[in-house]
This record gives C-alpha cells, structure tokens and sequence, in this order.
C-alpha cells in the first residue's frame, strides 16, 4: 500500500485547512488515515491541517449552535 501512495501523483500534496474544511470527503478521508495510525503520522502536515480543520469546523457549528 505505501508503494502505490509513492507511486501517486498526490503523495506529496499538502492541503491547507481551508482546502480540507471546504471537502468534508477528503477530510474524513485524511483524518481517518492520521487516526489509524497515530505514532507513524500524527506530525505529518496533512495531519496536523486535519485536525486544525476538524476543529475549526465543530467551533463554526458550535457557535451556529448557540446563534452567534
């Protein structure tokens, strides 16, 4: 498996929190991978940006929550 995400184009694309709040897909995508396998990429920038989307997201729904 790590032989085919060398092999890809996108191996190396590191998405912005932005990028990842705005694609609920990728993001479960990417969070479910970083969560699977925490001590080997839990500091990867993909993982970190995921987590930071993850929790940018709950504080938006969060607040719309409570009418702010």
């Amino acid at each position: 498996m790590l032989l085919l995400a060398a092999c890809s184009p996108q191996a190396d694309r590191v998405y912005t929190v932005d990028e990842l709040a705005a694609n609920d897909a990728l993001l479960a995508k990417i969070i479910g991978e970083c969560r699977n396998n925490p001590g080997e990429l839990r500091d990867m920038p993909n993982c970190r940006n995921a987590e930071a989307a993850d929790s940018k997201l709950r504080l938006e729904r969060m607040r719309k929550s409570l009418g702010g």
